[in-house]
């Protein structure tokens, strides 16, 4: 256990910019683990085609709360593109035993560590699962 709460993911965890909520959003998103509970929420405004505002407003296990701080720290700018990708190779990471992300999201491998252990993948996953269906719902609100 403690290669999974090492300082950096108790920093990332405790000192997480962008909590709260946003007026009118282009898209929320709300994920609940079933194992553990852990919940986040993911509320974006787009502009340009790029992230130009999140909100966080997570209730989550240090794991969670750790993978959302990276996340609020540098959604601000990405594309949708960049967040996915960052989730998938946050999942391929976990669960696939890939390499850690790089670029942007680059302090997700600080989570390497859940790797090993599997009913912790759910919750570290909420913070990009919620974004990315946040971004589906503006994409979706855009289009019509």
């Amino acid at each position: 256990m403690e290669d999974l709460y090492h300082p950096r993911i108790l920093e990332l965890a405790a000192d997480m910019p962008h909590v709260g909520r946003l007026e009118a959003p282009d898209g929320a998103s709300t994920k609940v683990s079933r194992v553990c509970g852990s919940v986040v929420t993911v509320e974006l405004k787009l502009k340009d085609g790029l992230v130009s505002d999140i909100a966080v407003h997570p209730k989550a296990c240090a794991l969670g709360q750790a993978a959302t701080g990276v996340l609020a720290m540098h959604a601000i700018g990405a594309s949708p593109q960049e967040i996915r990708d960052a989730r998938d190779g946050l999942r391929a990471m976990l669960k696939e035993g890939a390499a850690p992300p790089t670029g942007r999201f680059w302090e997700l491998r600080h989570l390497e560590g859940v790797r090993e252990y599997p009913p912790r993948h759910a919750s570290t996953m909420l913070a990009f699962d919620a974004a990315v269906e946040a971004l589906d719902q503006a994409a979706r609100a855009k289009a019509s």
